[in-house]
């Protein structure tokens, strides 16, 4: 994973692309690189080496004269390589190089041949492409300046100050002069009455342990990150069967305030059951707080449960890069597939159910995937996530939604999933995991984190400053004092118009609470989580 910079249409001195791309050298600390075309368009790049430690650097030329800087992974490389990209010679072994190939190959009609997750741009002379990943896994911006030269970055902050406006770029789009853009990604469970298939447990499972063996791609250490939820257990145990005899040892790693913290907990016996080499990390609210300013500058958001969920993620993967891992596997997007927040116990219909694990999914680029990918590559660590592979949406989004619906089975979520990996003959988790009731995981930390934010939050917003919030902030107005408190700083960091419109806030649906706390809901029974806590310590 890396960060991206390009510049099309003005000519630049090297010295001003490369201070400004160097806001994201976080998210690739082992080299740059910079290239000038012919027409002048410049192209940066910030290379977190992952696969092709060697002859991987960036920007990669073309056959031709065409130039391509790339953020993320391409997981089916070396079949384009043998295949579709056989006549083409090849200066690299990565897999990035595939992606300029593919564009002298078939032009701007290659992106959807692409499986992986992907920011990229190809200047080819005076036409180029830029395209970004199907659900939006990798971050992707573009503006504009005052002089109409086009920009495009990994992260905001590269734009911010020198565009007149900007935006986030959508996911499975991609854009061109000649076409603008272009929705290249329109599968059939965009339409909900698409969901029409029938349980398959079988594929349902097959298809998960086969996203996350793409994913082992890596030429470097890796480690899973583990809640003590389903879904990174599911992840975890999946990676652990797949690397068995590797000779590889899987590292897993933790984050709670104490020992005691709920995921942890639950963690703890997840690696017995799996023997990862685990690693436990605490933090203090204390901490937490000291680093909300610089936390909100790597997120480029100002959505309260991004922030909440984000600053454990964030000190996670600062002591997960110092053990010399460089690259994890992460359980996001469970939850809006499957519906599994506990707001989706109050769906009115299946229907309804369905339309609303379509938003989710749809808006990820946005919450857990912006947090996912900021929170890890502010220390230049990658986040990979099996659930969002585009085979394994294909077979979860078109399941009927009566399947999924935690009503369906006495208001268990995520049923079918837990289902599908219920292998008593060879378990691939302890029954009382998998069985875990959801835990948010900002909640799952501590639930004093949540707690003690919202009260130091609130108590640094006046009355006053509430009662004129409308005022000074008309768009996505804070509904809070904590929410306020984000606000102010992300406005110091980006005090634009445009910065503020690229944010979606996360708000729960069907509850009266809005708080985004799964202990906002009412199916979140505090009783039931203290037994299955003090059960699962007894098991440990």
């Amino acid at each position: 994973m890396c960060g991206i910079l390009a510049v099309i249409g003005e000519r630049l001195s090297k010295e001003k692309v490369s201070g400004i791309s160097r806001r994201m050298s976080h998210r690739g600390p082992d080299e740059s690189g910079l290239q000038i075309t012919e027409e002048g368009y410049l192209l940066s790049h910030e290379r977190l080496s992952i696969v092709d430690l060697q002859t991987g650097q960036q920007p990669i030329k073309g056959t031709s004269k065409a130039w391509m800087i790339h953020n993320g992974e391409i997981y089916n490389h070396q079949s384009l390589r043998e295949n579709e990209l056989k006549s083409h010679q090849f200066r690299t072994t990565g897999d990035s190089e595939v992606i300029v190939h593919m564009y002298e190959e078939y032009g701007y009609d290659f992106v959807d041949k692409l499986d992986g997750v992907f920011a990229f741009v190809v200047v080819d002379g005076k036409d180029f492409i830029a395209a970004r990943d199907p659900i939006g896994v990798k971050p992707l911006y573009y503006g504009t300046d005052e002089d109409g030269a086009i920009w495009f970055a990994s992260e905001m902050k590269a734009l911010a100050d020198q565009c007149t406006n900007f935006a986030a770029f959508p996911p499975g789009h991609y854009y061109t002069p000649k076409t603008g853009f272009v929705e290249y990604y329109k599968p059939d469970w965009y339409d909900y009455t698409k969901a029409d298939k029938d349980l398959d447990l079988t594929k349902l499972r097959e298809s998960l342990i086969e996203a996350t063996k793409k994913r082992l791609m890596a030429d470097v250490p890796l480690g899973v990150l583990l809640s003590g939820g389903l879904d990174s257990s599911l992840t975890s145990s999946i990676a652990a069967r797949l690397m068995k005899d590797s000779g590889q040892k899987l590292h897993s790693f933790s984050i709670g305030l104490d020992e005691s913290a709920p995921d942890l907990v639950a963690a703890r016996k997840v690696a017995k059951f799996l023997k990862t080499e685990h690693h436990e990390i605490y933090f203090s609210v204390e901490e937490g707080i000291e680093i909300l300013k610089k936390l909100v500058w790597h997120l480029e958001t100002y959505d309260v449960t991004s922030i909440r969920a984000s600053t454990p993620m964030y000190f996670l993967s600062k002591a997960i890069k110092e053990k010399g891992v460089k690259v994890v596997l992460s359980g996001e997007g469970a939850d809006e597939i499957f519906g599994g927040y506990l707001y989706f116990k109050n769906a009115p219909s299946s229907d309804e159910f369905q339309k609303e694990t379509i938003r989710r999914v749809q808006r990820l680029a946005t919450a857990d995937c912006l947090r996912a990918d900021k929170s890890t590559m502010a220390h230049g660590l990658e986040a990979r996530v099996p659930f969002l592979d585009k085979a394994f949406l294909k077979v979860a989004m078109e399941t009927q939604a009566k399947y999924k619906m935690p009503n369906t089975y006495d208001g268990v979520e995520k049923y079918i999933v837990r289902k599908a990996f219920d292998t008593p003959e060879e378990p691939f988790l302890p029954e009382e995991v998998l069985w875990r009731q959801k835990e948010q995981f900002s909640d799952g930390v501590g639930y004093s984190w949540i707690d003690e934010l919202i009260a130091y939050a609130s108590a640094r917003v006046s009355d006053r400053e509430m009662a004129e919030a409308v005022d000074k902030y008309p768009h996505n107005t804070p509904a809070t004092k904590e929410a306020y408190f984000y606000r102010e700083i992300f406005a110091s960091h980006f005090p634009q118009e445009s910065a503020a419109k690229t944010v979606k806030r996360w708000v729960p649906k069907w509850q009266e609470d809005l708080d985004p706390s799964g202990r906002a809901n009412t199916s979140h029974v505090a009783s039931t989580a203290k037994k299955e806590l003090e059960e699962l310590a007894k098991a440990s």
